[in-house]
């Protein structure tokens, strides 16, 4: 009788090990990478919301601000917090109610140029113009017989700080409008009140805000 012969199994080639802890590898990583972003989109860190909408050159303090807790990544340190919020603080350009607060939408007293006038549009001011919108002040000054020169701009982008409606003169309504303006322009602002300049607000660049 012949011996029989009994076949070895081949060993393994380590590539082929190689490739299978390659996988293995690959699939820890990405689980990883998975769980990672899922945690820093979890994390959640104190900033300041506008209670109300903020106008340039107005004093902020607390009560116009409420904390939310937002995930921001690593452009947190480019909204306001609790701890960098300092006395004396004003607005520097509109954040409207809800939105987020920039650090560069806040700044010191010393540095704003700013200041509010009362205008009394001769003509009818669109409804969806409000605290916060943006306005250009267009003026005509008077000539003889109740006629008027052509208007033109007297102050552009003034941004609205309040609409009043309920005003009236001589029998017909007169909307009278609180705009913030630069310190500049309020010698010809007021100029072109007393000489009884024909004045209207018109939103800026056709929208209303």
């Amino acid at each position: 009788m012949s011996d029989s012969v009994t076949a070895r199994p081949r060993p393994r080639a380590f590539w082929a090990d190689l490739r299978f802890l390659l996988g293995i590898a690959l699939i820890v990583v990405s689980v990883a990478g998975v769980w990672f972003v899922v945690a820093a989109a979890r994390q959640t860190a104190p900033v300041f919301a506008a209670a109300t909408t903020l106008l340039p050159g107005e004093a902020v303090e607390s009560a116009d601000l409420r904390v939310v807790d937002v995930a921001l990544g690593p452009v947190h340190d480019s909204y306001a917090t609790p701890t960098t919020l300092r006395p004396g603080a004003v607005a520097t350009r509109v954040v409207r109610a809800g939105e987020l607060v920039p650090n560069d939408a806040l700044g010191d007293a010393a540095g704003v140029r700013s200041t509010t006038v009362v205008i009394t549009s001769a003509s009818e001011v669109p409804a969806t113009v409000g605290t916060g919108s943006s306005v250009d002040v267009w003026a005509a000054a008077p000539r003889e017989r109740g006629a008027y020169d052509t208007p033109r701009i007297l102050v552009g982008s003034a941004t609205v700080a309040s609409v009043d409606r309920d005003r009236s003169m001589m029998g017909a309504t007169a909307v009278a409008v609180e705009i913030v303006i630069d310190r500049d322009d309020v010698a010809t602002t007021l100029a072109a009140i007393a000489d009884g300049s024909s004045l209207s607000i018109v939103p800026s660049g056709g929208a209303g805000s």
